[in-house]
């Protein structure tokens, strides 16, 4: 017998995707997200979390994703990244449909395309900064050389060109944090997903994550999509859009608002 909250997940799916507007007609777009939801099972009840939402980007924009805890910015971010299948709507990104594609095509399709830096650092304990950041540049293939230029670059502009053969342990929070920036940005990605990217940073280190992240959109033409708390990245980003309990409640706050947050 089948679940009946599955059997509803699965109708969900087949709504149509909501038409573009026709002031969005003929745009492109990096990352084009439309009718996005996603539930999930608390106890016996199901909790929307994303509620229909509408998410257009242009290349080489820096958009802020703010809101407070519990509004799904998190859930958003991982549904039009690849990581989180939503239970409706679609997600276009570079001109690709990706939940349309398998599950190893993402995969392939974020190694080549997507730089991701999350709160938890995901480092590996036994490796030193500077293989940390070469791992990925080995699996997209790049030759020894290449990669430690490239590693050694990228921990550099993150002011961690003393920490090259440390390990996590030798390292602290803001460290790690700045190891993990450095290996998102190496193989200078088209798109840079960052959640909370500066929560274990200091003021200073804070504008330097963000100055660089700027520098791979403006320079390199990177869309980033930045989910944080932190008001003080305001002032870096082309368009803030807020988010509360699953729905868009704006997406061009003015950052006035957040300029005196702390």
């Amino acid at each position: 017998m089948m679940n009946p909250l599955r059997k509803k997940k699965l109708e969900i799916v087949d709504e149509p995707t909501p038409a573009p507007r026709p002031e969005e007609a003929g745009k492109r777009y990096a990352i084009e997200a439309r009718g996005i939801k996603k539930s999930f099972k608390a106890g016996q009840l199901m909790v929307d979390v994303l509620k229909g939402i509408d998410l257009l980007i242009e290349p080489g924009e820096i958009v802020l994703v703010m809101g407070p805890s519990g509004s799904g910015k998190s859930t958003l971010l991982a549904a039009v990244s690849g990581l989180m299948k939503p239970d409706a709507g679609s997600v276009i990104a570079l001109d690709t449909n990706i939940w349309k594609m398998t599950r190893r095509k993402i995969d392939r399709f974020r190694l080549a395309n997507c730089g991701f830096i999350f709160q938890g650092f995901n480092l590996f304990p036994a490796l030193t900064a500077s293989q940390q950041v070469q791992i990925i540049l080995k699996f997209m293939k790049k030759k020894k050389s290449e990669r430690k230029a490239l590693a050694e670059a990228a921990l550099n502009d993150v002011n961690l060109g003393h920490r090259l053969g440390n390990r996590p342990d030798r390292m602290s929070g803001g460290e790690k944090q700045r190891v993990a920036i450095a290996r998102a940005l190496a193989k200078k990605p088209k798109l840079i997903f960052a959640d909370e990217p500066t929560s274990a940073l200091d003021g200073e280190n804070g504008n330097v994550v963000m100055t660089l992240l700027r520098k791979c959109a403006k320079e390199q033409g990177a869309t980033v999509l930045c989910v944080t708390h932190d008001a003080r990245l305001a002032t870096f980003a082309d368009r803030i859009i807020t988010i509360e309990d699953g729905r868009i409640t704006s997406t061009n706050a003015d950052p006035a608002i957040f300029a005196h947050h702390h």
